[in-house]
């Protein structure tokens, strides 16, 4: 299912060369990057030297359905030449330089080291976004390790261009956090469908006699496998499930992938009749984010999450504090963090089941039973998707559009702990570096709302890169000890 809302990528290699330095090193240096690379990648037989050089090479580029592409300055480099392909291809596009040491260095040096300066001035003055990794000028041994940055952030870049963001319903009152300006969203390319929880119920009511539902209940039966499950409950779940995406499929309109921003509370339990969040998990697993309480941003967020890793993601809130005696029977001494490093994050049960315990079973939503049925036998307050979060490594995310219309975003790399967490809910005991200066400075300091997006693989090094590619200025990580915010209190 990934493969149907996120994008495939297929690499192009072309070399430039300036006119000045043999055009046989810089095609010499592009096989042997072809040659060493383990993947599929097309190699454009066009060496770029002069403008309509790029023109020809950028035109059998598109005809050879290149979707991202690598500009490989064999040599010193043409300027307006190489930098103008990113503007006529209009794709994600990495520029990487020959490292010497293939030659002598008469005859058989590049100067591409000196090349790749000129070819960031002019990509700067152009306003054009391209990636160039930390680690650019590279030998041939070294173009794999290049291409493996590359490609996930390549993939995100493609689906953010072409992907619909679908709504139901406004913010729950006084969840102002979850604000979203769609202002943010035109700017990286995205569209935006909003439509009222009453569309989504016309729609789930269409679907009461649809003939596949029993083949999603036996999905969802072997899923859960027998007693972690409500019998009586599936046919309503896999209803809705065919409503979104069948939503998804008839609403995608010009664009290829779509992620939803669902209100699932209050009314909606009442009027569906169950809550939403176990299927919200299921398509989530196949690469369709549905986010909670309409946070658009945050379905964004996981999207690209999605993208980058090609796995589940979730979204929880960063939600509590872990007691002192959790931390004193099962942390302290068992793992190198402070009880300051540490928070619980928690949803009430859109997290993927194959990102969770295997005690995970569909249950109800404690907060709403309380509210709703005043604390009695749960009925319409059931579906959620509850247990603890398996442990491993994690990446922390999310990029906003606050209240002025200003895109930023955070990046924090940690793991959740294998430790139970003795609660309710989706729910995961966090450990994130510095964690407490990180909410504080960062989260706080600069309005964060409560949502945070999670990769389940460390990714920050992808995700940073990729915020900078979108031209996100502000872009925060928690940093160590020693390095201190720009509002950090020094005197603490």
């Amino acid at each position: 299912m990934f493969s149907k809302n996120i994008p495939d990528v297929k690499l192009g290699l072309v070399a430039v060369s300036r006119d000045c330095f043999p055009i046989a090193l810089s095609e010499a240096r592009r096989k042997a990057l072809v040659e060493t690379y383990n993947g599929e990648i097309y190699e454009c037989p066009v060496t770029v030297e002069n403008e309509k050089d790029a023109v020809r090479a950028v035109e059998d580029i598109r005809k050879n359905d290149v979707n991202a592409l690598i500009v490989f300055l064999g040599n010193f480099g043409p300027e307006t030449p190489e930098t103008i392909i990113t503007r006529m291809f209009g794709g994600p596009v990495m520029y990487i330089a020959a490292a010497e040491g293939d030659g002598d260095l008469i005859n058989g040096r590049g100067d591409a080291y000196c090349g790749l300066l000129n070819c960031s001035y002019n990509l700067g003055m152009r306003h054009l976004s391209a990636f160039i990794p930390d680690h650019a000028v590279i030998t041939a041994d070294e173009f794999t390790g290049a291409v493996n940055d590359f490609v996930p952030l390549a993939r995100a870049v493609i689906g953010i261009k072409d992907l619909k963001i679908i709504t139901f319903g406004p913010r729950p009152q006084d969840f102002f956090a979850c604000n979203a300006p769609i202002k943010g969203l035109y700017e990286l390319g995205v569209e935006v469908e909003e439509n009222s929880e009453l569309d989504l119920l016309v729609s789930f009511r269409e679907h009461a006699e649809d003939p596949r539902i029993d083949d999603v209940c036996k999905d969802m039966a072997e899923e859960m496998g027998e007693g972690k499950y409500y019998p009586d409950l599936l046919k309503k779940l896999a209803q809705f499930e065919l409503t979104l995406l069948d939503w998804a499929e008839n609403h995608k309109g010009a664009r290829k992938y779509v992620a939803f921003a669902d209100k699932c509370w209050p009314a909606f339990p009442t009027e569906f009749g169950f809550e939403p969040c176990y299927v919200n998990s299921r398509l989530a697993s196949r690469g369709i984010p549905v986010a909670c309480e309409v946070d658009i941003y945050g379905a964004l967020s996981e999207y690209i999450g999605a993208c980058i890793n090609e796995d589940a993601v979730t979204l929880l809130d960063i939600n509590n504090t872990v007691p002192k005696y959790i931390y004193d029977e099962d942390i302290k001494g068992r793992f190198d963090y402070k009880a300051t490093d540490l928070f619980m994050g928690f949803h009430c049960g859109n997290t993927p089941s194959c990102k969770m315990c295997e005690d995970r079973a569909v249950k109800y939503q404690l907060i709403q039973n309380r509210l709703l049925e005043d604390g009695g036998t749960p009925d319409f307050t059931r579906g959620t998707l509850e247990g603890d979060i398996a442990a491993g490594e994690i990446t922390f995310y999310r990029l906003q559009c606050d209240s002025t219309g200003t895109l930023r975003a955070y990046v924090a790399e940690g793991e959740v702990l294998p430790v139970p967490t003795r609660s309710f809910g989706g729910i995961g005991i966090f450990a994130i570096s510095e964690m407490e200066r990180f909410y504080r400075n960062v989260l706080v300091e600069k309005r964060y709302p409560h949502h945070g997006a999670v990769a389940f693989s460390h990714c920050g090094k992808v995700l940073f890169n990729l915020f900078k590619y979108l031209g996100i200025a502000d872009i925060e990580y928690n940093r160590p000890v020693g390095m201190l915010y720009p509002k950090e209190n020094p005197f603490v």
